[in-house]
């Protein structure tokens, strides 16, 4: 019996970690969390390093700041500093290691970006799943179908959810975006970037009164899972703040197809449909995963 030989999905192309770091744009750690929202809607980036003496001390995410809404830790949300959100437990990586030590990475910790340090503990850059994503675009080579690897079982959320509800979606999940479908046709979607707008602040400011804003501001108790103070919250849904008519895929069309579409456009998955019905959805994770198990780059 003549097995037939397996597509080469991935060329050998040694593509060095140096060729793709990216300067990272970095705060102190007593940044409030509101300069902290600003810097990344002014620039347009889902993660600032947290730097102290020129070495990386902690990272703060979409994620963090869009925590940081509902939950204030007894303090008012303008005196919240980066120091009080951030991760602390930074997993890195050196010059010298590749971009398959990335991905192996990101994988295992299930992280979207890794900090590069020197021998001396001094912040060189940073790799996100973006990055290895473009990388991918060089070294991919046969028709790799999205069905290959996709992720078939998609959480959902209806239109006419609250916020609320879709935080506590993403946050139960340990997911980064929730697909908006109605009659299983994705009609949005909404990811933690959608949370952290000046947009998102200014829908408190606007339906709620100065006296309510305070209470819910200063109240030590308040969470995510704590909705008697939260109740205006529930008045806003998740097609007023999702992205509308979202790009998406066919099972049958190329990964590389994906990555395109996610690095020109700014977005990091796309629904995976047939018959315009909701089958799936494809990720920069999941080409980050294909990377780390097949690409001995």
């Amino acid at each position: 019996m003549v097995r037939k030989r397996q597509p080469k999905f991935l060329l050998n192309i040694p593509v060095e970690l140096k060729s793709i770091i990216k300067e990272p744009i970095s705060i102190p750690p007593n940044t409030s969390i509101l300069d902290a929202r600003d810097i990344l809607i002014r620039h347009r980036i889902g993660r600032l390093i947290v730097e102290f003496n020129k070495k990386p001390v902690g990272i703060i995410t979409e994620k963090d700041i869009a925590r940081s809404i509902s939950v204030f830790s007894g303090k008012p949300i303008a005196k919240i500093l980066a120091r009080d959100i951030m991760s602390k437990d930074l997993i890195t990586v050196n010059p010298d290691d590749s971009i398959y030590d990335c991905a192996k990475l990101m994988k295992t910790h299930g992280i979207s970006s890794v900090v590069v340090k020197n021998h001396k503990n001094k912040l060189v850059g940073i790799i996100t799943k973006t990055d290895l994503v473009s990388t991918f675009l060089m070294i991919s080579t046969a028709r790799l179908p999205i069905s290959k690897i996709m992720t078939k079982k998609v959480i959902t959320v209806s239109p006419n959810d609250s916020i609320f509800e879709v935080e506590s979606v993403l946050l139960n999940n340990k997911i980064r975006r929730v697909i908006v479908s109605k009659n299983k046709i994705p009609v949005g979607i909404i990811t933690y970037r959608d949370f952290v707008p000046a947009k998102t602040f200014d829908l408190y400011k606007e339906f709620t009164d100065p006296e309510e804003r305070t209470e819910i501001f200063w109240n030590p108790k308040i969470n995510e899972f704590n909705v008697n103070n939260l109740s205006y919250l529930l008045t806003f849904l998740a097609k007023d703040i999702m992205t509308k008519d979202p790009f998406s895929v066919s099972a049958d069309d190329t990964a590389y197809l994906a990555a395109i579409l996610m690095i020109r456009h700014g977005i990091s998955g796309l629904p995976v449909v047939r018959n315009k019905k909701l089958i799936g959805i494809i990720t920069k994770s999941d080409i980050v995963n294909f990377i780390a198990d097949h690409g001995k780059i």
